[in-house]
């Protein structure tokens, strides 16, 4: 989802090729060619190949200027950002969502582990505080205007009200407010096309 809406913010052409990432394509020797990794999204642009949603919507934003997105302009800037995705991906998505994922929708694969699960969202709960707090009353996670750490909290937000858990009334708010960009749902009709 990151890199496609990022993408739709930037009025980029490209072809989405959605694959599955428990279907077997991602284990594919001509997949496997492209990404050894065999994760999902990857990024093919002329001879690059670039995994991780944080580092491909980078790529993105950095080749493809827009003032659809805030771009940090100094290194304090960048830093201020950096901070923000890092947070974002560290603690909301890789170290809650995620271990939600890996031993809740996925235990069949990983081992269920209610408990594990239950620990998660409580930490989730912790820090979806703590942005909450932070954010205040602004309309986007940086000041200067709505940008890559935006796309990293709402996509983060999506996912935990996929997974039920309650969130700070400032955070709806805020999501709401970002639903409404028409790059993020065509993003969203454009990624969950199969799905739907």
């Amino acid at each position: 989802m990151r890199p496609v809406w990022v993408a739709e913010e930037l009025g980029i052409s490209y072809e989405l090729k959605p694959i599955g990432p428990r279907t077997g394509e991602t284990q594919t020797p001509e997949f496997s060619l492209l990404n050894p990794k065999q994760k999902i999204p990857l990024l093919v642009s002329g001879s690059l190949c670039l995994s991780e949603s944080l580092a491909i919507c980078r790529y993105l934003i950095a080749s493809f200027p827009d003032d659809a997105l805030y771009m940090p302009q100094t290194s304090e800037a960048r830093a201020r950002e950096d901070e923000w995705c890092c947070y974002i991906y560290g603690e909301l998505d890789e170290t809650s969502l995620y271990v939600m994922r890996r031993h809740g929708d996925l235990g069949h694969i990983y081992g269920n582990a209610p408990e594990v699960v239950a620990a998660a969202a409580d930490y989730a709960a912790k820090h979806f505080a703590v942005t909450a707090q932070q954010l205040g009353e602004r309309q986007t996670v940086l000041a200067e205007g709505f940008g890559l750490a935006d796309i990293m909290l709402m996509t983060c937000l999506d996912w935990a009200i996929a997974y039920h858990l309650l969130l700070p009334e400032g955070l709806m708010r805020y999501r709401k407010r970002i639903a409404q960009r028409p790059a993020y749902q065509r993003a969203k009709a454009a990624n969950f096309a199969r799905i739907i």
